[in-house]
């Protein structure tokens, strides 16, 4: 268990938080991640395919719709003040990407057994979708989908595994580590909502340039781009300096060049450190520093995801500007439910 899960309390812990949500990723130069308010249109288009996964205990019938079980960031980590989404719900356990009618594709480590699976559900809109709006913690049913099976899965223990510092895990990672990925079924076809194109052809390069979609931390869904492929020379996986945190895993990452997806962010660098006031803050780094987030290649499950959506326009690099939205006038509310 790395330092996010010992930071969070053990009820925070034992209601929100399967051990498997926290690989650990982290902030290179700016902190790059928008709500989804804040994103071009076209990048909130992708974004409505995104997808939360959480414990079936967290999602509870409400009124025609479902409630989802939440705790403040804040609390549960134990940040310093001022640090940013510190005021927004967390809740999720990680991400994932809608890439068939009733299909799912998320990291391997976020779904372990068909157990597992049956006991998770699939929840679309968690999201801040206005300025000065509090997250959405009820959402309609058609939001909301559970697991009929798990189609393939794949996840290399011993890479998973890794642990040290600087060039000794970059070594190991570049020489052992293997893929980390699941396709799920869902238990109907999702409503309202298109499957993503994944890359079928050669895969990224070393210096394209890539965004993510997910929920880092169990937050509300983040749109983060100004990401670069670091190296794709590992068989399984490729390294980005993308600015993603425990929650993110299963989330696609997407080449700004063609809009199609290039892979699943699987793991990453420390999210927060200690300070001397007793606080946490999240971890920043240079851009060009760090061990770098690790993204198991489309490659290696292409061939299990139906061809739907494959030739689908998808937004370029120009589409993802940010919208021009003033500074929000007051905090975002806290939402805290159990």
């Amino acid at each position: 268990m790395n330092k996010i899960a010992r930071s969070v309390s053990f009820l925070a812990a034992a209601l929100l938080f399967p051990a498997s949500a926290f690989a650990e990723k982290s902030i290179y130069g700016n902190d790059d991640r928008l709500d989804y308010f804040e994103a071009a249109p076209a990048m909130r288009q992708l974004a409505d395919s995104v997808i939360s996964l959480w414990p079936s205990k967290q999602v509870k019938e409400e009124n025609g719709g479902y409630k989802l079980a939440t705790i403040g960031f804040g609390e549960a980590l134990g940040l310093c003040p001022g640090e940013k989404f510190s005021e927004q719900p967390i809740g999720a356990f990680c991400s994932g990407t809608l890439v068939g009618e009733d299909i799912i594709m998320t990291a391997g480590h976020c779904i372990t057994d068909e157990a597992q699976c049956a006991d998770t559900r699939f929840v679309f809109n968690f999201n801040i979708d206005k300025q000065g709006a509090a997250a959405r913690t009820k959402v309609q049913g058609k939001d909301v989908y559970g697991c009929k099976r798990i189609i393939k899965r794949d996840l290399d223990k011993q890479g998973s595994g890794i642990i040290g510092t600087g060039l000794a895990i970059l070594g190991a990672l570049l020489n052992k580590a293997g893929p980390d990925y699941a396709l799920v079924q869902l238990d109907r076809k999702v409503e309202g909502r298109k499957p993503l194109a994944v890359n079928r052809g050669n895969g990224v390069n070393d210096g394209d340039k890539v965004f993510v979609i997910g929920h880092p931390v169990g937050l509300p869904l983040k749109v983060t781009g100004n990401g670069t492929v670091r190296t794709t020379k590992p068989r399984a996986f490729f390294l980005t300096d993308l600015d993603t945190f425990g929650g993110n895993s299963g989330s696609a990452v997407f080449n700004a060049n063609t809009g199609k997806i290039e892979g699943i962010l699987v793991r990453g660098g420390t999210d927060f450190v200690d300070t001397p006031q007793g606080c946490k803050i999240q971890l920043r780094s240079g851009q060009n520093e760090g061990r770098g987030e690790a993204v198991t290649k489309i490659e290696r499950l292409s061939k299990y995801i139906p061809e739907i959506g494959a030739t689908k326009s998808a937004p370029t690099l120009l589409d993802m500007q940010v919208e021009d939205v003033p500074a929000p006038s007051e905090q975002l509310s806290r939402q805290v439910s159990f």
